[in-house]
């Protein structure tokens, strides 16, 4: 599959507009074209061990959930890690894509894979994605009514002259039993401000005007952490027992809400994959899952009586890779061959 194609179709796998504002997502590496990609090689962080296991494995281009370029390179030498990666990559012919909080967002993603280590339950979006774009042009709509058809025609135009003016419209009202003009148009923010100030300069104009913000429809089901509720409360010790199941860990870091214990019934979960406390922190729940958190925000959750689970960043991501795979492999109609990283691991380890 050519490379532009194959990014096309994980654009359309997951939207890279779901990703957040600080996000480097994207083709991050490109080899120069035509590229051809016969092998896609998943992996949650590309290290120096993981793209020398991409290059023995003849990858074409690497899909590294964790984006390996997130601060600007000012060089690309052999001085630094990921400068190294940036020229073994083009070296070997190889691309590099990140979605990281696309991959999060997106209801088939990893905070979903995440929540399947609760057994049975339902889940919404904790911070629910708003579309890429309002329903109509513009961020605002102004609605106007007025009588005098002269000053009306002055004030159109004038209108008219501001740029980022959408959907200019008008119709006969009757306003307090007279006849009466309504105007409605769409405007940009900056726009809204130039409106504004026109109207402003005739009182009973402005004093007639409605404002509406044009709010981004949400998407369902799509959007950062999810809010689990259990079909049956279980004890918190059941709950880390599915945890560690799931994810494949020998042991978790355990903070108990004040007053609990480990018998105590749990029955909503708020779930992050990764570093959670921005996502988590102020939400209402009996349990707290994710990779990690601040030491004050833990403090902070224990003592509004919120139990957390920390299991390290990359573990509450890395086992979504496989199910990637397969849908991947489905999404792109099984067209190249699709590995996964057997040298991707957390780097942190109990010693």
């Amino acid at each position: 599959m050519n490379l532009r194609e194959l990014v096309a179709a994980l654009n359309d796998f997951a939207s890279l507009s779901l990703a957040e504002s600080w996000d480097n997502v994207g083709l991050l590496v490109e080899p120069s074209p035509p590229h051809t990609v016969n092998t896609l090689f998943l992996t949650n962080d590309l290290t120096e061990e993981v793209m020398e296991e991409a290059v023995q494995k003849k990858a074409d281009l690497i899909l590294s959930y964790h984006p390996p370029i997130f601060t600007p390179l000012k060089r690309v030498t052999w001085k630094t890690w990921k400068e190294r990666l940036v020229v073994r990559a083009l070296e070997h012919r190889i691309g590099i894509y990140s979605p990281h909080t696309a991959y999060d967002a997106i209801p088939h993603g990893t905070n979903h894979w995440l929540t399947k280590g609760l057994g049975a339950c339902t889940s919404v979006p904790l911070h629910p994605s708003t579309a890429p774009s309002y329903p109509a042009e513009g961020t605002h709509r102004v609605e106007f009514c007025a009588g005098n058809t002269d000053y009306l025609d002055t004030v159109l135009s004038k209108i008219k002259e501001i740029p980022e003016i959408f959907c200019l419209t008008t119709l006969p009202a009757r306003f307090e039993g007279e006849e009466q003009t309504r105007v409605s148009l769409n405007c940009s923010q900056k726009a809204l401000l130039d409106v504004v100030a026109l109207l402003s300069q005739n009182s009973l104009l402005y004093h007639k005007t409605e404002i509406l913000l044009l709010q981004k429809p949400l998407l369902p089901h799509t959007g950062m952490g999810r809010l689990c509720t259990l079909s049956e409360p279980v004890s918190l010790s059941h709950v880390i027992e599915r945890i560690k199941s799931h994810l494949k860990l020998p042991h978790i870091r355990l903070a108990m809400g004040t007053g609990k214990t480990l018998e105590s019934p749990v029955k909503k979960v708020a779930v992050c994959a990764g570093s959670g406390s921005s996502i988590l922190k102020g939400m209402e729940a009996d349990l707290y899952l994710t990779g990690e958190m601040s030491h004050h925000d833990v403090l902070d959750a224990v003592a509004n009586r919120i139990s957390v689970i920390l299991c390290e960043h990359s573990n509450t991501e890395r086992g979504f890779l496989s199910e990637l795979r397969d849908m991947l492999a489905v999404h792109l109609q099984n067209k190249i061959n699709i590995l996964v990283s057997e040298k991707d691991r957390d780097p942190l380890q109990v010693a």
